[in-house]
């Protein structure tokens, strides 16, 4: 029979039967015993029941003290590990609908986690592949040591580097060479930094936790300005407020995910970020303890070159490789791993032509390389000119805006307020009135 979420067939007693296993010279007995029990009421749908099946063990007396103190912890850790081997390991996604919280109380989504990749297949510089190898291996068999250490059982990697150099791919062979479930953290959808801890509360051990994109995922989950929320929330219909409200996860929230008191909630968990730009990264993200290891993924190198021709061209050796390797050392050639196993893919029912398709791309792209740099200095000089004929329109209109207000100013200070223009608005009407009178004294005076 196979049970649910198992990988491989499982063998059981039959009624009544019996095995003998033997540990260290001793025997003991197991025989499976089945009682039926009577059918007792109940309001559930489905009925309880109507047996009971559990293993007897018999040992002799003089073995008594040893079954208790070493056969059983080795029968329970042999158990434990068997179950953690054949259970169908999952890759999550916590839900975005908020009735899933309160209703059936359940945040994280999953399917089966089937990714084929592993490290024999990962296209990386052997030594740095080895280095994370012996790393995730030290963590797993650490639980003694971070316990020793007074730390909790956490490590946490960044991954990073230009797109399509096989960020995922290193992601799923951490999986697998841990046997961990995948949790993949979408902070877009989550609330608020309470909700963000009750997801937390809900990953089980042995788990890779993995935030892709974490600089575009901070960039979403910031505050917006309180006149884009009104303008926003006035467009929306009352039924979506709730369903469409920004998230509110902060940067405090993640770093007491992955290094503050609730990150020792559990044991043995993998954090992952990834991100194309490290540069964006605050440095409080990345800093030893939360990023322990930063793992940079960049082009293909000729080693990995020959792993991807092995994978996807079957070619452990080739006339040809000399010329890859020769054309792969020239300035500014560069290929991501993505795109080396596109030509491969593309030519792989001709792998002597999949290899010189290999050559033609490879000097193709330090063409590539070349005019991409010649576009970025030329907007970085159109973008410096744009800087400085601001600058020298800044310091040319400015002073005299300032010098033509001062001598308005300097005009009307017997006014007491002076407007921005340099005028008053009651000043004009009163001089007026004045003259008027002056005009009024002078012309009774000459009637006199």
């Amino acid at each position: 029979m196979q049970p649910k979420n198992a990988t491989s067939l499982t063998y059981s007693l039959a009624d009544c039967e019996g095995v003998v296993d033997v540990f260290k010279g001793r025997k003991i007995w197991w025989d499976l015993i089945t009682i039926e029990r009577k059918r007792s009421p109940s309001l559930s749908w489905d009925p309880p029941p109507q047996t009971s099946r559990f293993l007897n063990m018999r040992v002799h007396r003089r073995d008594r003290a040893m079954v208790m103190s070493e056969y059983l912890p080795y029968v329970l850790d042999n158990a434990k590990a068997l179950k953690a081997k054949r259970r169908e390991r999952k890759l999550y996604t916590n839900s975005s609908r908020d009735e899933w919280f309160s209703i059936r109380n359940k945040v994280w989504d999953s399917i089966p986690f089937k990714h084929p990749a592993t490290f024999g297949t990962l296209a990386l510089d052997p030594l740095l592949k080895q280095r994370i190898m012996d790393d995730l291996l030290d963590f797993k068999n650490g639980e003694q040591f971070y316990k020793d250490a007074g730390r909790a059982w956490k490590r946490g990697y960044l991954l990073y580097g230009p797109p399509g150099t096989g960020k995922s791919s290193m992601i799923a062979s951490i999986a697998n060479f841990l046997e961990y479930d995948v949790y993949d953290l979408e902070l877009g959808e989550v609330k608020s930094n309470v909700n963000l801890k009750g997801l937390l509360l809900e990953i089980s051990d042995k788990a890779l936790v993995v935030i892709e994109d974490i600089d575009c995922s901070l960039d979403l989950s910031r505050m917006k300005k309180k006149d884009e929320e009104k303008e926003s929330d006035s467009m929306k219909p009352p039924w979506a407020e709730k369903e469409d409200k920004p998230s509110k996860v902060t940067l405090s929230g993640v770093l007491n995910l992955i290094d503050g008191l609730w990150s020792s909630c559990g044991n043995e968990r993998i954090f992952v970020f990834t991100t194309n730009h490290i540069e964006k990264l605050d440095e409080a993200l990345i800093r030893s303890g939360r990023m322990d290891m930063h793992i940079h993924l960049s082009f293909c190198g000729f080693e990995a070159v020959k792993l991807l021709a092995k994978n996807y061209l079957k070619l452990e050796n080739h006339f040809l490789f000399e010329e890859v390797q020769a054309v792969m050392q020239e300035d500014g050639v560069c290929m991501t791993p993505s795109d080396v196993t596109e030509v491969f893919t593309r030519e792989r029912r001709d792998p002597e032509q999949a290899l010189k398709s290999l050559i033609e791309e490879l000097r193709q792209s330090k063409t590539k390389k070349k005019v991409q740099e010649m576009s970025e200095q030329k907007i970085r000089e159109a973008k410096e000119l744009l800087t400085e004929e601001k600058g020298v329109n800044h310091e040319i209109e400015v002073p005299g805006a300032i010098t033509e207000a001062s001598d308005n100013m300097q005009k009307n200070s017997s006014a007491g307020l002076t407007m921005l223009d340099g005028t008053h608005p009651k000043e004009q009407p009163e001089k007026e009135e004045l003259n008027d009178l002056d005009n009024e004294d002078e012309g009774a005076e000459g009637s006199r």
